[in-house]
């Protein structure tokens, strides 16, 4: 599989992965009843930016590396889910 392909999964993944792990550890500013002025209550009252993008990069890139191993070793891959959906079309049934 070329570096880029991996490179590229690994990019969408740690994108996605961010989200999931923006909120964990996350305490409002109405938690610690220190509300700034001219902001609201549900914002951050300490963004640990460094401890987010380390956590981002740890859990996608064991994500990326199941995939990896998944997909070069067992040969797992998109075409491995089974169709639920009916095929339509009648010259392939045939």
């Amino acid at each position: 599989m070329p570096w880029f392909s991996i490179f590229a999964v690994y990019f969408i993944i740690w994108w996605l992965t961010l989200f999931i792990v923006l909120p964990i550890g996350m305490r409002s500013q109405a938690e610690e009843n220190d509300v700034t002025l001219g902001t609201v209550e549900s914002a951050p009252a300490h963004f640990r930016f460094w401890r987010v993008m380390l956590m981002t990069t740890v859990v996608a890139a064991f994500i990326n590396a199941v995939w990896w191993i998944a997909s070069s070793y067992f040969g797992i891959s998109i075409d491995s889910i089974p169709r639920f959906v009916p095929v339509f079309d009648e010259s392939i049934g045939r």
